[in-house]
């Protein structure tokens, strides 16, 4: 990578994980190193014209003389992407890839000989700002490479360092896991209904219960089982729920809902997209 105080960095897919990749990027490095380019030209342009940034208009061009490369595209888009890659691909570019179920063994592969890709899985609170990825280092990959991702994902919440091997099972957790929350405050809304709330008041009230709550344990210290009991009184209201939620096998049934997420992961990543 060239010696320089930022790096210059290609976005391939301007989607929506894409796009909140790409503020994160500008905010990192400053819009005026950073290119942009996606499939649909006019959507494309239009991201790029909004974040101020460059836009090419193909794969290979964005990545010509590009210090890093992340691809937001589709796992079946990746051969096809990382073949215009390597077209221009500096020697010593970094490739981010955060397109789901793609190992970096897949994408080594793909890439020319000795190309360094750190592998992410984001999720979609990164489109505000308060998301959690996993990132890991593929064979060639260094310290000071996972690093570097860190820092230009920074906008998009937090990150974390995992060996690939855990990549499946955080897929099914913290991937996968907004739809779990989505779907709690389905029911809960559905619940408040039911017991003659108007929607958009049992709606609001879910909503604000589970960000406090959510809230409430990234500020604390303590385990959510310690948490949960200050709640819990004895006789009271929320033991009744809790004790009906155990009764019920629920904790059971989100432990299998994990491990079907993560099955599906690992079988998503044995399946060859060419």
């Amino acid at each position: 990578m060239a010696e320089r105080d930022q790096p210059t960095v290609a976005l391939v897919g301007a989607g929506v994980m894409g796009e909140a990749v790409l503020g994160s990027l500008v905010a990192a490095v400053g819009a005026e190193r950073v290119t942009v380019t996606d499939g649909r030209e006019e959507h494309g342009r239009a991201v790029a014209q909004r974040h101020g940034v460059r836009w090419a208009a193909g794969n290979a061009e964005a990545a010509a003389g590009s210090d890093v490369v992340v691809l937001a595209v589709k796992p079946k888009d990746v051969p096809g992407v990382c073949a215009d890659l390597g077209q221009t691909l500096s020697p010593d570019a970094l490739v981010v890839s955060v397109a789901a179920g793609i190992t970096t063994a897949d994408l080594a592969r793909r890439l020319p000989a000795g190309t360094r890709v750190v592998r992410v899985m984001p999720n979609t609170p990164a489109t505000i700002g308060r998301g959690i990825a996993a990132l890991s280092a593929g064979g060639a990959a260094q310290q000071r490479d996972l690093d570097l991702v860190a820092g230009l994902l920074a906008g998009t919440g937090e990150t974390v360092q995992v060996p690939e091997a855990q990549q499946d099972v955080v897929t099914a957790v913290s991937g996968s896991g907004p739809a779990y929350v989505f779907y709690l405050l389905e029911a809960m809304r559905d619940a408040g209904v039911a017991g003659g709330l108007e929607p958009e008041l049992a709606l609001r009230l879910a909503r604000h219960t589970v960000a406090g709550a959510a809230e409430l344990a990234l500020a604390s210290d303590q385990d959510p089982t310690v948490l949960r009991e200050r709640v819990t009184s004895p006789g009271g209201t929320t033991l009744a729920a809790i004790t009906e939620l155990d009764e019920r096998g629920v904790r059971d049934a989100v432990g299998h809902a994990v491990r079907k997420a993560w099955e599906r992961a690992a079988e998503l990543g044995r399946t060859d997209p060419s």
